[in-house]
């Protein structure tokens, strides 16, 4: 399959510059969308957390320490949740291009990786661009990030493979998954701080493999603090073994994927 990959590597190029090109055909911001989505998400988050709710972060003296802690944190999930939702649905949505042309079926879950893996670049420096209104500029602990951005579509990449093959046989998954992930974004630190959490509920961050890698930005970003090995060992081995099993099942059924279509 990896050879197969290399073979196609023109074919995913320029599919994922084609896809780049279509998501912002007639639209006058352009690549501007990147950085307004979660621009919008942090204002309003802001707003109602900072503002209406006093909430502050503990341990940082910075200013605009909410919204770039929020900034940051959502940054990390967009790529995550990115990946994940369309490589859950790619096979199904290409169904027509699967049946009529002979070509690698894993190439579409990579070009989902490698548009959303561009997008996640811009916005990164996007972002950076926009910390320097607030008066913050990131330390040398921002060259952490592609340690963060690698195991994030890592996991996000081996789910989302899974999740996708398993859809096609059984469409209900799609739906789970929308609702997951909206579970998911609460139980992982990125609105509040981990140091928030009672005591009942630390459990929960605990086994988050996302609260680790999110905390990689947030440190990078906001703190100048570098990660933890021992804390992304876990996120680490979760991902490692995610991309494994994937490339099993998808091996496995393969064969049957048109026919389910």
């Amino acid at each position: 399959m990896l050879r197969s990959l290399w073979e196609y590597r023109h074919f995913i190029l320029a599919s994922i510059r084609a896809e780049l090109k279509g998501r912002f055909a007639r639209s006058r911001l352009g690549g501007l969308w990147f950085l307004l989505n979660p621009l919008a998400q942090t204002l309003i988050f802001s707003i109602v957390l900072s503002q209406v709710l006093q909430a502050r972060l503990p341990d940082t003296e910075v200013k605009a320490a909410y919204p770039i802690y929020l900034l940051s944190g959502l940054a990390a999930w967009t790529l995550f949740s990115e990946i994940l939702n369309r490589s859950t649905t790619i096979f199904i949505e290409q169904a027509s291009v699967i049946k009529k042309i002979a070509f690698p079926r894993l190439c579409l879950p990579v070009i989902v990786w490698g548009s959303a893996l561009t997008g996640h670049v811009l916005l990164i420096a996007a972002i950076l661009f926009v910390f320097l209104f607030f008066g913050h500029v990131p330390g040398w602990s921002v060259l952490a990030l592609p340690l963060g951005i690698t195991l994030i579509s890592a996991l996000a990449f081996g789910l989302g493979i899974i999740l996708g093959v398993l859809n096609v046989f059984v469409r209900d998954i799609g739906q789970i998954v929308a609702i997951v992930l909206q579970l998911w974004f609460w139980l992982t630190p990125i609105v509040y701080p981990a140091s928030i959490v009672p005591e009942r509920f630390r459990w929960a961050v605990d086994l988050n493999p996302m609260a680790p890698l999110v905390r990689i930005y947030q440190d990078a970003l906001l703190f100048g603090h570098w990660p933890q090995p021992l804390t992304l060992a876990v996120p680490a081995l979760v991902a490692a073994g995610a991309v494994t099993f994937a490339f099993v099942l998808f091996r496995r059924a393969s064969p049957e994927l048109v026919d389910a279509l």
